[in-house]
């Protein structure tokens, strides 16, 4: 046989090991072109710009999320 507890681990213990497994919600950001809410660092979905010039061609401009 294997190595096996000995004792059963509390709920505290066991919740103190599993407090850093919490999600967060995704930082967003406002696009500078059109405003709408995008993640930092990545091409605006809306508008497809990024750093200040065009990167990606929108086929169809989805409204503006408010």
């Amino acid at each position: 046989m294997g190595a096996l507890p000995k004792r059963k681990t509390s709920k505290a213990r066991k919740n103190k090991r599993r407090s850093h497994n919490a999600l967060s919600a995704p930082s967003l950001v406002e696009c500078p072109q059109c405003h709408s809410p995008k993640l930092p660092y990545h091409v605006c979905p809306t508008c497809g710009n990024y750093a200040g010039r065009e990167v990606m061609e929108i086929k169809s401009r989805r409204p503006r999320a408010t």
